[in-house]
């Protein structure tokens, strides 16, 4: 007769595993996404402050904001493959500690070379280890087939939230404090994204149990990266994706650097700017949180269709209509219901093409295309502006990108990319 063993002490591992909950999980990342989202989507508030104090133009102010926004795309796919590789919570830490340090140094730049550095190249590399590009990827590989969509909805509204808190906090900050202590104030939040890290950890080589994969049959065992890329834009379907996602940035990182100064320029007050970008990321947890809801339920290319439509026919409401506070507060209502909701479909559908395995790292490409077009966006409105003494010019290259993104994501295939080797097998 077997004697009974000793107690079994359970591991640290399963220690860990089991107080995180998909929950648990979903509720960590989301916060991660308001701490990160919420600085950036306010920096617009800082240009003239800082632009008027130092003697610079807005060009300049501009010129680093597109630095940041496309370093921060250059960069996602590696910081991508790196927590594909060796899990997410390094990458996050490290991604923190970069955006928190910018951010502070910021409130320290005194010349435009000291702006590009701290604005520009460290917020940059800073974000791409620590935003909701990681967070998403991070849903897909821990949490089930059930939570997956959803949970790219809410993670998105979480950002969204971050907006609507942090961009009338940082006017009303701005005017008590001033600029220079508002960013250290903001520094000291972003810090908070470290311990968070830790819910959402993924392990090496973690591209989740197959019960989690709803494309788990069609997954490639021993796939490196080089064949992930390889694959990827050999299709068809993915550079389509990628070529819509451009007017995605292009159309956000325009309006929430310069939108604050466009309104003041016909004549509203700051205020109006700190709210309108409110409103935007109010509307946006409920467009974000519909987003990915639909996206488990409709063709996602008709989505991002209508979501690159839509916003292109709320920019042509704002510009035409005379300057006042209600126009600006129903664009931006309208414009919040489609921000960040082209995400929970784009992260779907890289996932339903290639599964989860190199995940983070192919959204990351898709982000590659977003920041690009972003900092195009950014650079040209300070530019621009700087030359033609209007912002019209980028208003209108944003409603034809939009019209012409709708009609590029129309003929996406959505179903898995074909492996006939795996399917045999």
């Amino acid at each position: 007769m077997q004697q009974p063993g000793p107690p079994v002490t359970p591991s640290i591992t399963q220690s860990i595993a089991s107080w995180r909950t998909p929950a648990v999980i979903v509720a960590c990342g989301c916060l991660i996404a308001t701490i990160t989202y919420g600085p950036r989507s306010a920096f617009g508030f800082f240009m003239a402050p800082m632009t008027l104090e130092n003697g610079w133009s807005r060009d300049v102010f501009a010129l680093s904001v597109a630095m940041q926004t496309l370093l921060y795309g250059l960069a996602q796919p590696f910081s991508g493959a790196l927590a594909d590789k060796f899990g997410t919570v390094r990458v996050i830490i490290v991604g923190a500690l970069l955006y928190a340090g910018g951010v502070f140094m910021m409130s320290r730049a005194t010349t435009p070379g000291e702006l590009y550095l701290t604005s520009g190249v460290i917020i940059g590399l800073g974000l791409t280890g620590c935003s909701f590009s990681l967070i998403i990827p991070s849903f897909g590989k821990l949490l089930p087939e059930s939570w997956r969509t959803i949970s790219f909805g809410a993670g998105t509204a979480a950002g969204s939230f971050g907006q609507f808190l942090f961009s009338p906090l940082g006017v009303s900050l701005i005017d008590k404090v001033g600029w220079r202590a508002t960013l250290e104030i903001f520094a000291c939040i972003i810090l908070l994204v470290i311990p968070l890290s830790f819910a959402i950890a993924t392990s090496r080589q973690d591209a989740g149990p197959p019960s989690r994969r709803s494309s788990a049959v069609n997954e490639v065992p021993g796939q490196n990266y080089k064949q992930a890329l390889a694959e990827a834009f050999g299709h068809r379907s993915f550079i389509l994706l990628v070529l819509g996602y451009f007017t995605c940035g292009f159309q956000l990182q325009f309006v929430t650097l310069h939108l604050p100064s466009y309104l003041i320029d016909r004549g509203l007050s700051a205020e109006v700017g700190g709210w309108t970008l409110g409103v935007i990321g109010l509307f946006n947890i409920v467009g974000a949180l519909l987003s990915g809801y639909l996206s488990s339920r409709m063709p996602k290319r008709f989505i991002l269709a209508f979501i690159y439509s839509t916003r292109a026919l709320a920019v042509i409401f704002l510009i035409t209509m005379p300057a006042h506070p209600a126009v600006a507060l129903i664009y931006g209502a309208v414009t919040g219901l489609l921000w960040l909701s082209s995400i929970p479909p784009t992260s779907g559908l890289v996932a339903v093409m290639f599964g989860t395995r190199w995940l983070s790292m192919l959204v990351g490409i898709t982000f590659v295309s977003h920041q690009t077009g972003g900092a195009l966006g950014v650079y040209l409105g300070g530019l621009l502006y700087e030359t033609t003494g209007s912002y019209n010019i980028v208003w209108w290259g944003g409603v034809v990108f939009g019209f012409l993104s709708a009609l590029i994501n129309l003929p996406i295939v959505e179903k898995p990319v074909p492996r006939p080797a795996v399917a045999a097998a």
